[in-house]
């Protein structure tokens, strides 16, 4: 007998667009508004239960309690392990069905991960939470992630993966207002594949806007959220917002007035969810709702997405037909996880460089020295879980040596020192209740507080009290060491020490002075600038470096660990202001190495490094990131040989800021950035790691010499372990393209394969090249090209390290000229000077002048015979115009356009042009304030 329901909707042999429907129909209004933000309320006479959309699982489940932790995801891309990055989601989502299982109301199951930015530029702070600098690699992880997060049932999902954050997401500076500019062909090719991989080949169920604006528009009403992202790519979930962007929309972006403007084109733009504050978020819903902004249909569409998706998480069916509703907190830390969080710290670390110093013989060694501020420590970033245990790499090598009886120094390299106000000479103390005072009578030498001090570079510090190990930090008032570790949104327990002849003045981690009181001697926060600050002496009672030198001088080998702290000089909300090491870790290390050439350096750190000194000089070089419990343990097996590094760089390292272009400039063909168009010499290459065994590539096979639309080419080749132990290889193809039509990727990464070998073995490895994968976009038809020409193909340890070659002529189209007499967007350019998009209020986008020298060029436009008038729709000031030349931005003038309507919006400028008959570049050349969207010629 079947079971009997009140209501269609809790039939689960239904169909689920049928259950959906049915559900949200039986809604009141006020019910629909109070589901469409991220706390959905709970309605009882439908026995829906409350529901949290967003729970954060950047690499773990992140502050719900102690929890699994694997490393930062720039960690995890250093893998280029599919397989891993699958088991690892699926880890994730069972802690994830775990906390659910302990709380369902506030630990939801859609996952605010994985973060697919392009990272473009490695100065952005939130570098440590995505992919790398590819779009395929990123892709390709983001999908293995996505996959094992939600679990492989063919209809219930065990969580939910929220792709974040769509779209031209690379900066912190003004993240909250700036508009990135990004033209057609690196949107297409750039940063929308690296999105369009994990909602195709991942199915991906949810997506987060970014805080940006992309071109003009703010991200939440980004126009390709619906016509990309739902209907080309069919994502069949829900799109949440940012936390606070919606109301951003008003409050920073200044891009509309009102509330409920900012609601009711953010959820017809195709977000289905808001993160922000509910209250005025659900008032501005009512406001636009009763004003027409919004129609009950716009909610109904929302939630359809929604529950959709709580549908398959099996919220309204019977246990017993979701295979995951069994899951339940043991699952937490469970052993298997653990070792698996080992497993991705191992394969994570990359061996940069190595002149045969590693890997370590312990048996051959008596005595070591770890040195660094990251040798004694374990940090943990902005979305990092609570860690249960952790080793530090200090523990790790001691682990590793202590069945030998060996000896392991440690030095830290940070000063300690006593902190003397100048103006009274008395020294900081700490009174019995721990706050910070002034000890009254200075001769008092031994109650004067001795501080660890690190620093992180840019004036950055962090101090530690030696009396009770606790960190100094500020309630924004006192100044007090009362912080047992760092971690918050605000980094307090960092202050900026700025050195001078006559002392140091200290501020807060927001930059406002510290005084002493002088009635009760505490040390408080005063507003003001740094110059306001009272002055200190740093009287050194132990010289960090000179301890890290002795402990390096009677050793036979340094191990000097150094990097960054997560969550400060560069996170969420703060770029990086350089690429190099904080100066005094440089200093430490080239000290050490004085003393002892047998130095190794590890660097732990949440991005890539300008290192050029230490790749000279070091002999063997190693990196990791951040990772969580088990970092020391997997560093340890590195160094001393029980676990052969294979990661790959996700990134190019530079070897100096001045390699790479303007921050904000996001046009990574012009101005060259990433391994596919740099044309400079990098400190290590994308996709670079070695390894202590060696790979040797032969017998490299194309099964066919050409290609067309639509077809394939199978790529074969056998790799061996040359080497004595065994080893993993990631194994790389790329391709360039020979086109006449457009600048192309130097190279390109199109597929790679993680594979291990013992000593002597060898495999075969096989990959197909699709046509697809060698088109560009055109934006002279608005398409993807499959261009005639030829397509090289390269098989490597790297980007840079080349072993096989083949050649595959591709039989696809020329380019047509173009036709001027068809309308032609002015944003589909083949070069620009001065110039950026923005948003065209009749549709699209438009080209911008913000220069004194301003022109966009377009190539390979076919003049007809009778050619004697250009139109364009433009916008801006009184006096601005258009020179229309030939050739270049200095070429002939063959017209001008000037603005003369006083009013403002858009309107048509014409200009008498008179053109050869013939194919050739033109140049708009633009002076004054004026934006073009488009342009036309006619006879």
């Amino acid at each position: 007998m079947s079971e009997k329901h009140e209501y269609p909707f809790q039939n689960p042999d239904l169909p689920l667009d049928q259950r959906v429907e049915d559900l949200v129909s039986r809604l009141t209004l006020d019910e629909k508004i109070n589901l469409m933000c991220q706390y959905q309320d709970e309605i009882p006479r439908l026995g829906i239960k409350p529901y949290k959309h967003g729970t954060e699982a950047a690499h773990g489940m992140a502050w719900l309690g102690e929890a699994t932790s694997f490393p930062q995801p720039i960690g995890l891309a250093c893998t280029w392990d599919t397989e891993l990055l699958q088991r690892i989601g699926s880890a994730i989502g069972d802690e994830a069905r775990g906390f659910y299982k302990r709380n369902p109301a506030i630990n939801g199951l859609t996952l605010w991960a994985p973060t697919v930015d392009m990272e473009r530029d490695p100065r952005w702070g939130r570098t440590e939470e995505a992919y790398g600098e590819d779009p395929h690699l990123t892709g390709k992880l983001s999908s293995a992630l996505v996959r094992g997060l939600q679990g492989d049932d063919p209809f219930y999902l065990k969580a939910v993966a929220s792709l974040k954050h769509f779209i031209g997401n690379n900066n912190e500076i003004n993240r909250g207002d700036c508009s990135v500019s990004i033209d057609p062909r690196n949107m297409k090719e750039y940063y929308l594949k690296a999105f369009e991989i994990p909602f195709k080949e991942g199915g991906a169920k949810s997506m987060m806007t970014a805080y940006n604006s992309a071109n003009g528009v703010p991200a939440n009403l980004n126009t390709d959220v619906n016509t990309i992202v739902k209907q080309e790519w069919g994502m069949d979930g829900f799109v949440v917002s940012d936390a606070g962007d919606v109301l951003g929309t008003v409050n920073d972006h200044k891009y509309v007035d009102t509330y409920k403007e900012a609601v009711a084109l953010t959820i017809k733009a195709g977000v289905d969810s808001i993160t922000d504050d509910h209250d005025i978020s659900k008032q501005a819903i009512r406001d636009a709702l009763a004003e027409r902004m919004l129609t009950e249909s716009d909610l109904d569409r929302a939630l359809r997405n929604t529950f959709r998706v709580r549908f398959r998480l099996g919220e309204f069916d019977p246990d017993e037909r979701n295979p995951y509703a069994s899951i339940d907190e043991s699952v937490i830390l469970k052993p298997e996880h653990v070792q698996l969080s080992l497993e991705a710290v191992r394969k994570s670390v990359v061996l940069l460089k190595n002149d045969g110093s590693l890997p370590l013989q312990a048996d051959k060694l008596s005595k070591v020295a770890v040195i660094g501020p990251l040798g004694g420590k374990v940090y943990r970033d902005w979305y990092s879980g609570t860690l249960p245990y952790a080793i530090t790499p200090l523990e790790g090598i001691m682990k590793q040596l202590s069945a030998s009886g060996q000896s392991v120094r440690f030095a830290s390299g940070c000063d300690h020192v006593k902190l003397k106000a100048k103006a009274s000479g008395n020294y900081v103390g700490l009174s019995a209740d721990e706050k910070r005072t002034l000890v009254a009578d200075k001769s008092i030498a031994d109650e004067a507080e001795t501080f660890e001090v690190t620093d992180w570079g840019w004036n950055g510090h962090t101090l530690i009290s030696s009396s009770n190990g606790r960190y100094l930090t500020t309630d924004d008032e006192r100044v007090t060491a009362s912080s047992e570790h760092i971690w918050e949104w605000f980094t307090k327990e960092m202050f900026h020490v700025r050195h001078d002849q006559g002392g140091a003045a200290i501020t807060t981690w927001n930059d406002r002075p510290i005084r002493v009181d002088k009635m009760s001697g505490e040390l408080s926060v005063q507003d003001g600038s740094p110059r306001d600050a009272d002055g200190f002496e740093f009287e050194k009672v132990e010289d960090g470096i000179r301890d890290a030198v002795d402990a390096a001088r009677e050793s036979e080998v340094a191990v000097v660990f150094v990097g960054n702290h997560p969550l400060i000089n560069g996170k969420e909300t703060i770029d990086r202001p350089d690429l190099t090491l904080a100066e005094s870790q440089e200093r430490l290390i080239k000290e050490v190495y004085a003393a002892n050439p047998n130095t190794i350096v590890v660097i732990v750190g949440s991005y890539p490094f300008a290192i050029p000194w230490v790749d000279e000089h070091i002999p063997a070089v190693l990196y990791c990131s951040h990772a969580g419990h088990e970092i020391g343990t997997a560093l340890a097996d590195v160094l001393f040989g029980k676990y052969n590094p294979a990661g790959k760089l996700n990134m190019t390292w530079y070897s100096s800021v001045d390699q790479l272009g303007e921050f904000m400039d996001y046009d990574i063909i012009k101005s060259e950035r990433t391994y596919q168009y740099f044309t400079g010499k990098p400190l290590y290459p994308f996709g670079h790691g070695l390894s202590y065994a060696s790979f040797e590539y032969d017998e490299f096979q194309l099964d066919a010499d050409r290609i067309a639309e639509s077809g394939t080419v199978k790529a074969k080749l056998r790799v061996r372990n040359t080497g004595t132990i065994t080893g993993e290889e990631v194994v790389q193809l790329y391709t360039h393209v020979e086109g006449s039509r457009v600048k192309r990727p130097l190279r390109q990464l199109q597929a790679f394969r993680r594979i291990s070998l013992s000593a002597g073995e060898s495999a075969i490895v096989e990959f197909q090249l699709r046509a697809t994968d060698l088109t560009f976009w055109d934006v002279t038809r608005e398409r993807f090209c499959l261009e005639q020409g030829n397509c090289h193909v390269w098989i490597g340890a790297s980007s840079s390290d080349i072993r096989l070659t083949g050649t595959i002529a591709v039989e696809g189209e020329q380019v047509p000229a173009r036709n001027p007499q068809a309308t032609i967007k002015a944003i589909n350019y083949d070069d620009y000077e001065g110039v950026i998009i923005g948003e065209n209020t009749e549709g699209g986008s438009s080209v911008i002048a913000v220069a004194p020298t301003a022109w966009i060029r377009f190539d390979d436009v076919a003049y007809g015979s009778g050619v004697t008038s250009f139109n364009a729709r433009v916008s801006g000031k009184y006096g601005a115009c258009i020179e229309i030349r030939r050739g270049s931005p200095t070429g002939p003038l063959v017209g001008s356009c000037e603005l003369l309507n006083k009013e403002s919006g858009w309107h048509t400028v014409s200009c008498r042009a008179e053109l050869h008959e013939g194919t050739e570049s033109l140049c708009l050349v633009l002076k004054g304030e004026l934006r073009i969207g488009s342009f036309q010629f006619f006879s």
